[in-house]
């Protein structure tokens, strides 16, 4: 009898065992779902946004936040856990440390790029990352708190993080213009909000 799924330990014509297989695939998937999740914000800036001031529109619904803001937000965790992955061990990751007021918050042509840049650097760091690799978070919640966490559970948890924000600026959108709150991140959201699940 053939199992489909050969138990841990098991090795392949190639080398490696079962659960770096797993581990590979794994974070292929992960990267897959960050770049896709990424994609769809480069999609609203570069098709459904019209104007550079959009970025910066105060919402009506969301004080005191702007597409431009939840962008560069969502960005920023990304762009953190790449720094951490890029430092020599021990590495410790903190979400707090981030830049405001930074051009892709007022330009279109610098989201596009942000963005882009971010999905290239995951692709250099991901394949050469360990899914299962401690990381050292630093919190405020509002209280500080140092907790031990995985590069896997932190790119997987960017992506679900952007999701959220994503549906901020849909929000947001659709106060802009109305043909704009049916921009194309949220059906391809449902889509693979599934996937992380």
């Amino acid at each position: 009898m053939t199992s489909a799924n050969p138990p841990n330990g098991f090795t392949a014509p190639n080398g490696e065992n079962r659960s770096e297989i797993d581990e590979i695939q794994a974070l292929k998937r992960l990267l897959e779902v960050a770049s896709i999740v990424l994609s769809q914000a480069v999609d609203l800036v570069e098709n459904s946004l019209t104007s550079d001031e959009q970025l910066s529109e105060p919402s009506k619904f969301i004080p005191g936040s702007t597409i431009g803001k939840h962008l560069r937000h969502a960005r920023d965790h990304f762009a953190l856990l790449v720094d951490c992955m890029s430092s020599k061990p021990p590495r410790v990751l903190n979400y707090d440390i981030r830049l405001r007021n930074t051009p892709m918050e007022t330009s279109r042509q610098a989201a596009k790029e942000a963005l882009e840049g971010i999905v290239a650097q995951l692709e250099k760091v991901v394949p050469s990352a360990s899914l299962n690799e401690t990381l050292t978070l630093h919190a405020v919640t509002p209280y500080p708190q140092i907790v031990q966490t995985t590069f896997g559970r932190e790119l997987w948890f960017g992506s679900l993080h952007a999701i959220h924000h994503w549906s901020m600026i849909r929000v947001i959108a659709g106060e802009l213009v109305s043909d704009l709150f049916a921009f194309a991140i949220v059906p391809r959201t449902k889509r693979y909000h599934r996937v992380l699940h």
